[in-house]
């Protein structure tokens, strides 16, 4: 297997250093818009010489198809923000190589019910074209990161291993996670952060389908294993709630992020000010007007989320509730990953949030290069069994648990 992997960041570098220690795979590109960002990821596995770094804009299709074929890739790892969702998606059909990502293409909210009817969903884009990646006998799987990726493996587990009929399946994602010297410091990309949590949440029910409601609806207290413990969790737009349906029957889908009032009521504060806003908008420059995207100055602002992990302390927990019957009788469990950020600093230099989320797309690689995973199409994690993915994690040193609720 050789790889095109297609972003620096946090999350690229930390992927870098987990696939480093695996021999699955013959090569992995390394490309990013800043070229020093991709040599730094490089030289910081020691001379391995299955790396190389490159630069290139992920949002130029044909830049990065010549580049896959240049190296001859078979796979594009997408590792950046969702806004290069569909170009990457694109480059890598037109090169006749998979796809995999950790986030679907963008939403568009209901011009005029925006909470309480979907406008254009999250992957929408995606699987309008699943048919011509089935014919072409191509592969893109989607949504295989921390969330979405491994808590929709947890949703197939359940549906084959746990229970005979689902009522609820719920995503719930919380942490205790601090930062010193930081009244505000997202864990993860801010830019992703605004979108999915402004944007209004979707929720599904049978019968009903995919429906809407305002942001930061239906508070719950969930209580977190391992130390974290409750956490008040809101709803929010997440990938899962589009593709657990698609392959696990459920009456209820949801996904909830326990964010913690202080950081709701900041992106409120954003939203108030237009500062979520993406659109460009002129502000005074020492040459005249520049246009910039308010969310990208909100971003600039903040402190990168892969440099945090030296001031970060705490846990982060990625899981899935499930609500059914089993052999007749009622069954509640939570399945979940908790990714301790003292550990993964110490053992991989990555901070927990974006590390948790690095090593899914990994294992997943794995699993297509040894062919314990394969399929045509635009397909969700959903669309594979989930043991050899839960086993494989576990054998990465990262166990996964079960709690009966």
């Amino acid at each position: 297997m050789r790889v095109l992997l297609v972003g620096a960041g946090g999350v690229g570098g930390a992927i870098t250093r987990i696939a480093a220690r695996r021999p699955f795979f013959e090569a992995m590109v390394v490309a990013d818009y800043d070229p020093d960002r991709a040599e730094a990821a490089v030289a910081a596995l020691g001379g391995d010489a299955r790396f190389t770094a490159e630069q290139v804009d992920a949002g130029d299709e044909a830049a990065v198809a010549r580049l896959l074929q240049w190296h001859r890739c078979d796979v594009l790892l997408n590792a950046t923000d969702p806004r290069f969702v569909m170009p990457l998606f694109r480059a890598a059909r037109a090169a006749g190589a998979t796809y995999l990502d950790m986030a679907m293409s963008l939403s568009r909210p209901h011009a005029e019910r925006p909470y309480e009817e979907c406008g254009v969903k999250l992957g929408d884009e995606q699987f309008t074209q699943a048919a011509d990646w089935e014919r072409e006998g191509l592969l893109a799987l989607v949504g295989m990161g921390v969330e979405p990726g491994l808590s929709d493996v947890f949703a197939r587990y359940a549906a084959d291993e746990l229970f005979d009929e689902i009522e609820e399946i719920g995503i719930r994602d919380g942490a205790n996670l601090t930062v010193d010297g930081y009244d505000f410091a997202p864990s993860f990309s801010i830019w992703t952060t605004i979108e999915e949590c402004l944007n209004p949440p979707v929720v599904y029910e049978r019968g009903k389908g995919w429906f809407t409601t305002e942001p930061f609806s239906e508070p719950e207290v969930f209580d977190f294993p391992e130390g974290i413990g409750p956490v008040e969790c809101v709803n929010v737009e997440h990938e899962e709630v589009l593709l657990v349906p698609r392959w696990v029957d459920a009456r209820r889908v949801t996904f909830k992020y326990g964010l913690g009032r202080e950081f709701v009521e900041t992106l409120k504060t954003l939203h108030l000010l237009g500062l979520d806003r993406t659109d460009p908008v002129a502000v005074p420059g020492p040459d005249g007007p520049v246009k910039v995207s308010p969310r990208d100055v909100v971003a600039a602002c903040l402190p990168d989320p892969a440099g945090l992990g030296e001031r970060m302390h705490g846990k982060t927990c990625a899981g899935t509730w499930v609500r059914g019957v089993k052999d007749g009788e009622p069954r509640e469990v939570y399945l979940y990953h908790v990714v301790d950020n003292q550990w993964s600093m110490a053992e991989y230099g990555s901070q927990a949030v974006v590390w948790q989320t690095a090593i899914n797309p990994v294992v997943a690689l794995e699993l297509l290069a040894t062919g314990a995973w394969s399929g045509a199409g635009v397909l969700g994690p959903e669309a594979f069994p989930a043991r050899p993915f839960l086993d494989l994690l576990t054998d990465y040193g990262s166990p996964w648990g079960m709690r009966e609720q």
